[in-house]
């Protein structure tokens, strides 16, 4: 889906956000404190009815900056803007225009009926009985939570209860939705499933979809544009395609292999295991026949050249960032 060229879902300008952290005792009464940035400088603008998503290593700084957008914490520097506002200083007014979950914490209530908890929210943001019904019906139906809703939240596994909290997340049906890491400890029929879902629900309802995950097969599976945040800092925004560049390849030669021999230049190695090796390569310099007749050689039972990981891509670009 291509970008609205109306006024962005969300922006962030030159932000900062630091936390102070103990770092020692002043006295018997008092703790000496430090600063531990995490987020320095941060510009980030994505488009209503865009699906964005935003990768990092542990520590990145993804949550926090979730956090600032939906206002849970306010920047020491710079500006936010969802849907135009300031969502620290109009959290209550934007509440029922975004959605937002959180992976590891839940917004259900754990001793009652799923249908029960969406009640609730129902009446917390003030939705019409009837507009609720039809909202859940459809989430219901898609999600698969038909025969979940009479049952005790704690009676449900990890991926019938994530199906319930994509659920609360969108009943109320807001123009944006934050989904920090929203698959962890899905199985893979699970997963699947629910990003399906999202898809359609972004495609069919243009809704505005921001999705944190360590996971870069989510991201792959969902963004049509993608962040890179290492450090507190955002090193890279922009498709999929233009990773390539950063990373510094944009092809992969498999080789397999036992035992592997070292990549001949301009093939630089990339990952290995115990019968094969990957050796990248740019195919702006180097034509795929070329890298295959250069990666085969004693010991080499086949080749082939393959569109290279995202994870692979993003390791790169972590490790160009350090060196």
């Amino acid at each position: 889906m291509e970008q609205a060229a109306s006024a962005p879902a969300l922006e962030l300008t030159g932000v900062h956000r630091a936390y102070r952290v103990a770092a020692g005792r002043r006295g018997f009464f008092s703790l000496r404190t430090r600063r531990v940035p995490a987020l320095a400088g941060v510009d980030l603008r994505v488009g209503r009815g865009e699906v964005f998503g935003l990768v990092g290593p542990n520590g990145a700084g993804k949550s926090t900056l979730v956090k600032l957008l939906t206002g849970l914490l306010r920047p020491d520097a710079g500006t936010v803007r969802l849907l135009g506002e300031d969502p620290f200083r109009h959290r209550r007014r934007l509440a029922r225009r975004y959605g937002v979950l959180f992976g590891q914490k839940s917004q259900l209530w754990w001793d009652l009926p799923l249908a029960e908890s969406f009640e609730l929210l129902r009446r917390i943001y003030g939705v019409s009985r009837a507009d609720h019904e039809k909202r859940l019906e459809r989430l219901a139906a898609a999600l698969e939570l038909e025969p979940l809703l009479s049952r005790p939240v704690r009676q449900l596994s990890l991926g019938q209860r994530m199906r319930g909290e994509v659920a609360a997340a969108l009943l109320h049906d807001p123009e944006v939705v934050f989904l920090d890491e929203p698959t962890i400890g899905l199985d893979v029929v699970a997963k699947q499933a629910l990003l399906r879902f999202l898809l359609e629900e972004n495609r069919a309802r243009g809704t505005t979809v921001f999705l944190t995950s360590h996971d870069l097969e989510d991201v792959e599976r969902l963004a049509t544009r993608v962040g890179v945040l290492a450090g507190g800092r955002l090193v890279y925004q922009g498709s999929l395609r233009g990773l390539t560049a950063l990373a510094g390849f944009d092809r992969v030669v498999r080789v397999h292999c036992g035992p592997c021999p070292e990549p001949p230049p301009p093939l630089e190695p990339l990952t290995r295991a115990q019968h094969w090796a990957d050796y990248a390569f740019d195919s702006r310099r180097l034509d795929p026949e070329q890298a295959l007749r250069l990666a085969s050689g004693p010991g080499v039972r086949a080749v082939e050249v393959r569109e290279p990981e995202l994870a692979a891509l993003i390791a790169r670009i972590y490790e160009r960032r350090e060196s």
